[in-house]
């Protein structure tokens, strides 16, 4: 009696690319419809929902103020939900895309994840730079209105060594340095956070707070809000 066939199903992912990237190991997969990212054998993110990743610019852009054509630095180009929301936003000005995997590049540029993002990266709004987000903002000349970070997990759990450099006090105040006066920090985390608002506040932030956006199972995925107001000159 011959075997049966293996079922024709979605249950098991499915590899479409394996890199030793310069941090690691970094994995594409299709599991059914979804596409995922592994970073040194930890799950990082999928195409299944974006609500929280596409907010975090949309939180950004209604906390600024009604300059004409801000510009926002986008932090992880991940699977494109943060870039796809401001491409969508005919305020932006300027979309500046930061990501150093060189992997995940390619990926989007001519693998499974262009099917998404093509349109966006193609926006002549639209900067993408392969670097190290706290070494392009320790070096860039630009300055932006919005920085909008979804690096790693969030500050409290990082994946990639190095990655907490940016959520140091060091970090945090090079994030400042590099925002135009009323400018907006926005930061995405897998999870809540008790000492990263503080953080904010000494790194001079004012505005800090937070919005827990809920998802299907776990804890909630958190956006921190942070504003750049310069201290009023005394009489």
């Amino acid at each position: 009696m011959a075997p049966a066939p293996l079922p024709d199903d979605d249950s098991r992912p499915v590899v479409l690319d394996r890199r030793d990237g310069p941090f690691g190991e970094v994995v594409l997969r299709r599991h059914g419809e979804l596409l995922q990212i592994i970073a040194n054998g930890c799950f990082l993110m999928d195409t299944s929902d974006g609500r929280s990743e596409r907010l975090l610019v949309t939180a950004a852009l209604d906390a600024l103020d009604d300059r004409p054509d801000p510009a926002v630095l986008i932090g992880g180009l991940g699977v494109g939900f943060s870039l796809e929301q401001a491409a969508a936003e005919p305020r932006w000005g300027r979309v500046t895309v930061v990501e150093r995997e060189p992997a995940v590049i390619d990926w989007h540029r001519a693998g499974p994840l262009g099917a998404r993002t093509a349109p966006a990266l193609a926006d002549p709004r639209t900067e993408l730079v392969r670097a190290d987000l706290l070494d392009h903002l320790r070096t860039a000349s630009a300055t932006y209105d919005a920085l909008c970070l979804d690096i790693d997990n969030g500050p409290d759990w990082t994946v990639t060594s190095g990655n907490d450099g940016l959520y140091s006090p060091t970090g945090l105040a090079t994030c400042r340095a590099r925002l135009n006066p009323g400018g907006v920090l926005a930061v995405w985390s897998a999870q809540p956070s008790e000492d990263f608002p503080r953080k904010l506040r000494n790194a001079g932030f004012t505005d800090v707070r937070t919005r827990e956006i809920p998802v299907a199972r776990g804890v909630p995925d958190v956006l921190f809000l942070a504003s750049h107001h310069l201290a009023r000159q005394s009489a």
